[in-house]
């Protein structure tokens, strides 16, 4: 139901509007889950999300549905026959990688802070000053509450996770490059992830324990911290960034996954990378594509292509 608040004081009168009830995407629970805190539901979501999609394309690898075949970027025999460790030895190492994810969590989330904010009224009164500051009486007290309400509940929070997105797509992209360019980097640590010449689902997490920290943990732990995400946004970005990796090493391009169809940053864009021809190619990861296009170290498969046709010539 709509409620009048009068949550400012303008120069002359109060000005008080009606505020719309809650977005579709916010709770007032203290609690997503009865049961079991956002500050615990935050550290666990992403090991759920995991290990729910990749035991999910786990299956679409152990089927025999013939009209997977035309989605898979590799055949099936690739996996076994190119890949230079054993599926066992993957799952415990991104066991140990989670279990550090895990404790950093623990140690570093807000116990407290699980809502947008604990004072709605307090928060809109405030940029709805600023943007009569800024505005006067430009807009009128109907059109300053709309204004207020979409900046509080929309304009902030996606920007917060769009800044969140960046952070981690600029901390990864360099630091991947870094290791790729530094022979003891990669020999030393990158080279674990390597192994997998050709990636499936459960293995986007397998790594050296110290890229893993370095790499995944901390750059997601630094994207929260620099946007000042509530413990919920902190949750969809961390579930949201598991889902991203782990569809990005399935090793299916699939027409109809809403996370390939996201962005140019999909699991054939990956796949180059952990070929030898594109290996000092397509360093971007997870989200978009722009340091790869910025400088220059983007690769499609229509530049194989052409390095092909190109190789045929000469010989």
């Amino acid at each position: 139901m709509n409620k009048t608040i009068c949550p400012f004081q303008l120069p002359d009168d109060p000005l008080c509007f009606t505020q719309p009830s809650f977005p579709f995407y916010f709770s007032p629970k203290p609690r997503l889950l009865d049961g079991i805190s956002d500050y615990a539901l935050t550290v666990v979501s992403p090991l759920v999300a995991y290990w729910s999609l990749s035991l999910f394309f786990h299956y679409l690898d152990m089927s025999d549905w013939k009209w997977l075949e035309k989605y898979r970027i590799h055949e099936s025999a690739e996996v076994k026959s190119k890949n230079l460790v054993s599926r066992s030895h993957v799952v415990w190492a991104v066991i140990v990688q989670q279990i550090i994810q895990t404790a950093l969590g623990l140690l570093w989330l807000d116990s407290e802070g699980s809502v947008h904010t604990p004072n709605h009224a307090k928060e809109l009164g405030r940029i709805a000053t600023m943007l009569y500051g800024v505005l006067g009486d430009r807009l009128s007290p109907w059109a300053l509450a709309r204004v207020s309400n979409f900046v509080y509940w929309w304009a902030i929070p996606i920007a917060q996770f769009m800044a969140a997105i960046f952070i981690i797509d600029t901390w990864q992209y360099f630091l991947h490059r870094g290791m790729h360019n530094n022979k003891f980097l990669y020999k030393q640590f990158h080279s674990w992830h390597h192994r997998l010449y050709v990636p499936y689902a459960f293995g986007s997490l397998y790594n050296h324990p110290v890229e893993g920290f370095i790499l995944d943990t901390c750059g997601a732990l630094l994207a929260e911290w620099a946007t000042r995400l509530s413990t919920r946004q902190a949750m969809l970005l961390f579930i949201f960034s598991t889902l991203k990796t782990v569809d990005d090493h399935c090793g299916y391009s699939l027409p109809w996954d809403p996370l390939q169809m996201l962005t140019g940053n999909n699991a054939d864009y990956h796949d180059i990378h952990h070929q030898v021809i594109g290996i000092k190619s397509n360093f971007a990861q997870p989200f978009f594509v722009h340091w790869d296009i910025l400088l220059g170290t983007r690769m499609t498969r229509q530049d194989i292509e052409r390095r092909r046709q190109k190789a045929t010539k000469k010989e």
